[in-house]
């Protein structure tokens, strides 16, 4: 006996990171997004839909929280959340969709909205959503202890899950959610000392955070290392001073990697030898050919830097007083090139960089897809996974794999933006600005922001079940364009 829920449609959409205030909030497209849940509510209205909601539905590391982790603030920071007036109406739409029959919205728990795995925020979210209605309070389903989601469409079997189970950086320790839910049921709290983050949540609030108040773009820009931290040291070389703040933290993820390959298989309920410690390079956080670029080691680099920091303030030079790594980091990557601006150096450099460059190619097989699938076994037909913010749509042969991208606002370098020194001037300037508001209004005839937002829909179609990866557009009251689909037989 199948006892797995059973819907006529599905739809999944993931990283909404819904929080911050204004000026430091990722999510643009609240209105669309909205109407879109209204649309799902209405569909198929004899039939059975579920809206899964694939991870980092609100962003609390984007809140004002101390620490790593809203314990006995965790339902103020989620009620502040709801009712910012940039994210309140995608509430009221998801209210409107559990008050209707025959919907089920799932929640799936991701690395930037851990809070939802605790009884009090679960509590809370039902009431606020639902109201006293236990019909309605029975449509909301939680999958926050890393198991992700299951359900058939048509027979077809679809496995749901946030992705970050497979990162090293970004892993949740689920053991320790649960050890937290435990005390908060007891009436009791945890200090923040006994909290052990995730390295990428180190990294988003000991230094992304801070680089974004003065360039809102730095985690919004694709590829990460390529495009986006290369970007921000040419730009701003006094950046380096929190890039280098990231080799600590790299060591916490050379810790996570140990652990990582738990997280998703149901192997491996022993621990696994620990790996030996492998030494932290620039090159870690630099990437390969930026890293290359330098002829200085590590240690040096550091010394360097702490020469520098450590030296009492002097008055400004030609680089602004921010000499040592930045200053070296900057020399060494356009030293080849003399006599011209920076922002055209930044142009070739990025031309170079970006050559044959897969980021934001649909059918890409990439590092989550390589990992999620080889953890997944052969009866899940539909494999749905969001966290990389970047959509896929791949073909396995026969059994299809998802990725639901994002919500948020992508920047891409793209041909056009590369194409010639006058354009790609503006594009400087805009990112120099840093501000959200710039970044907003691009260039004429150039925006600088994907206009992208994705969801997959898996339904049953007459004799077949039909998975597409769809862009939501227009005020999202409308048919989605579909950009990838794949079709197989009911069972």
């Amino acid at each position: 006996m199948n006892d797995l829920p059973s819907f006529d449609e599905v739809h999944v959409i993931s990283d909404i990171h819904m929080g911050g205030k204004p000026g430091f909030q990722i999510l643009r497209q609240t209105g669309r997004l909205a109407n879109f849940i209204r649309r799902v509510g209405a569909a198929r209205p004899d039939g059975d839909v579920a809206l899964v909601l694939d991870g980092d539905v609100i962003d609390t590391l984007a809140e004002d929280i101390p620490g790593y982790v809203a314990v006995d603030e965790a339902v103020a920071t989620i009620t502040r959340i709801m009712e910012d007036p940039a994210f309140a109406d995608v509430w009221a739409a998801l209210a409107e969709f559990v008050k209707t029959a025959r919907r089920t919205l799932v929640v799936v728990i991701g690395n930037h909205d851990i809070e939802l795995a605790f009884p009090t925020v679960q509590r809370f979210l039902r009431a606020r959503l639902a109201g006293a209605d236990p019909l309605a309070r029975a449509r909301i389903e939680f999958s926050t202890a890393g198991a992700g989601y299951t359900c058939l469409v048509g027979g077809a079997r679809i496995y749901c899950i946030h992705g970050n189970e497979v990162d090293a950086w970004n892993f949740n320790r689920y053991e320790d959610l649960a050890k937290v839910s435990r005390r908060l049921n007891a009436g009791q709290s945890i200090e923040q000392a006994d909290w052990n983050p995730n390295a990428g949540t180190r990294m988003v609030k000991e230094v992304m955070n801070k680089v974004k108040q003065r360039y809102a773009w730095i985690d919004l820009l694709k590829p990460e290392t390529a495009a986006a931290a290369r970007t921000l040291l040419a730009i701003d070389p006094s950046q380096a001073k929190n890039i280098t703040q990231l080799f600590g933290i790299i060591g916490e993820r050379s810790k996570g990697a140990e652990e990582v390959d738990r997280r998703l298989s149901a192997d491996g309920l022993a621990p696994p030898p620990a790996a030996a410690a492998r030494a932290v390079t620039m090159e870690d956080v630099l990437g390969p050919h930026l890293g290359a670029a330098l002829t200085h080691d590590t240690d040096d680099l550091l010394r360097m830097t702490e020469r520098r920091f450590a030296a009492p303030p002097r008055a400004a030079g030609p680089d602004d007083g921010q000499l040592g790594t930045g200053g070296l980091i900057w020399d060494r990557l356009t030293g080849w090139i003399s006599g011209i601006p920076k922002d055209e150096a930044l142009r070739r450099a990025l031309v170079d960089w970006l050559k044959d460059d897969q980021t934001f190619v649909v059918s890409n097989r990439d590092e989550t897809f390589t990992a999620v699938t080889a953890a997944v076994g052969p009866t899940i037909d539909f494999i749905v996974t969001g966290h990389t913010h970047l959509e896929r749509a791949i073909d396995m042969g026969g059994r299809y794999y998802f990725n639901t991208g994002t919500w948020i606002r992508l920047l891409e370098f793209t041909a056009a933006m590369l194409a010639d020194t006058t354009t790609f001037k503006g594009v400087y300037d805009v990112l120099q600005d840093g501000s959200m508001a710039a970044i907003d209004m691009g260039l004429a005839g150039i925006p600088l922001v994907r206009d992208q937002t994705s969801a997959v829909c898996i339904q049953v179609e007459g004799d077949q079940v039909v998975g597409t990866l769809n862009h939501v557009v227009g005020d999202g009251r409308g048919a989605p364009e579909v950009v990838a689909r794949f079709a197989r037989s009911v069972r």
